[in-house]
């Protein structure tokens, strides 16, 4: 199998640390940007460019014969599900949400006196179908809400890391798939560490770009890291 971790397009929350390096005013579950609008579709004209080619030499490790993704999900934060939208549209895929590739403290703010966290519900089943018709939702995504719950704490995020990857291997392991997921750049320092069957360092932060991509390709035997954080689909004036 092949893996592909890409980060969702650049949001508001993105932007307003970007000019102020302050949270102050975030939202529990932001969307794009202008900016991030177009890296989504940079990002889906360069997986939809080529497709992939059965000539390529060896295991084609800089894709230069396409990417032929066979499956493609995301997170349901809405930043990941918008950036995933326009990919889908773009490969004909179907857009399957996985909760559990959600960013690091799920959906919260926190309270402006105490400033302590507080969760929120995080989107609706009928507000997710109505706004992306590609969507495949799991039954877990209700009327209430997909989040429920109180800030993730953080020493619950690289327990749910190995559980995804558990959980792609079980599902996509010793096969031929190409799979892409669209997550959040702190996740992934927990996928990353989770894939290699490590301890994350606690003072290594793997810088993500929006909309970057991410190659694993996991074998039999071993687990190739194929390159990380790849951009080559935006201009130097898109990267964020």
């Amino acid at each position: 199998m092949q893996f592909y971790f890409i980060r969702h397009a650049q949001s508001s929350n993105n932007a307003l640390y970007d000019s102020t390096g302050s949270w102050d005013g975030r939202s529990a579950d932001p969307e794009l940007t202008e900016m991030g609008w177009q890296q989504a579709r940079a990002l889906a004209d360069y997986l939809q460019r080529s497709p992939a080619d059965p000539q390529a030499a060896g295991r084609d490790a800089a894709n230069h014969g396409g990417f032929g993704l066979t499956h493609l999900y995301c997170s349901p934060m809405l930043r990941a599900v918008d950036t995933g939208s326009v990919v889908a549209a773009a490969l004909d895929l179907p857009l399957t949400v996985w909760p559990d590739w959600h960013e690091g403290g799920g959906i919260y703010l926190n309270d402006s006196e105490t400033d302590e966290p507080y969760g929120l519900p995080g989107a609706t089943r009928a507000q997710l179908q109505a706004r992306y018709p590609r969507i495949v939702l799991p039954d877990s995504i209700t009327e209430t809400g997909w989040w429920n719950r109180s800030m993730e704490a953080k020493e619950e995020r690289p327990v749910r890391a190995r559980r995804v990857i558990d959980d792609l291997l079980a599902r996509h392991g010793s096969t031929e798939d190409r799979v892409a997921v669209i997550s959040h750049g702190g996740f992934y320092n927990h996928i990353i560490w989770a894939a290699a069957r490590a301890e994350r360092p606690e003072r290594i932060w793997m810088v993500l770009n929006n909309t970057a991509i991410t190659r694993i390709d996991f074998n039999e035997d071993w687990t190739d890291m194929v390159y990380l954080n790849r951009l080559d689909h935006l201009s130097p004036g898109m990267v964020t």
